[in-house]
């Protein structure tokens, strides 16, 4: 959508609004375990903390998609390359919160755990690519510790 009328209807109405990607802003969406994995914690109060300091950027969870959706300028979706996550770029369309939607609501499976500051406050890309690499190389050693316990 590109109506910012029919967006704010949407938001009041249904706590999300369709929004397309790729004009404003693009989207990486990274699955759940891996930042999980980065903050070294599943507990909300800590994520959102640490979050708010790595990211320094809005950024939203989908309980729908079991992902995080950092907000990242346009250019991103042009050269993001980071296995196991996806760039939104042109002519992608997301559900996106309602900014004052900062917690789990009936309304709607997605809240911010970072919340926007404005249009233009966006992650910058390297750190969200470092978040993820970190987030990565936290499972895997999660991961083999807990198989080498299974042996």
């Amino acid at each position: 959508m590109t109506d910012p009328h029919q967006a704010r209807r949407e938001w009041a109405e249904y706590g999300v609004a369709l929004l397309r990607c790729g004009t404003s802003f693009t989207a990486v969406r990274i699955p759940a375990d891996i930042v999980l994995a980065a903050a070294g914690t599943t507990d909300r109060a800590a994520l959102v903390t640490y979050l708010t300091t790595a990211l320094d950027g809005p950024c939203f969870f989908d309980g729908n998609s079991r992902a995080f959706y950092a907000l990242t300028p346009l250019s991103t979706a042009h050269r993001w390359d980071v296995p196991e996550t996806e760039c939104l770029g042109a002519d992608f369309y997301l559900g996106v919160p309602a900014t004052t939607i900062t917690e789990p609501d009936p309304r709607c499976a997605a809240y911010w755990v970072v919340p926007m500051d404005g249009p233009a406050a966006l992650c910058d890309p390297a750190i969200v690519r470092w978040l993820v690499q970190r987030g990565r190389i936290q499972h895997s050693e999660a991961a083999a510790l807990e198989a080498g316990e299974d042996a």
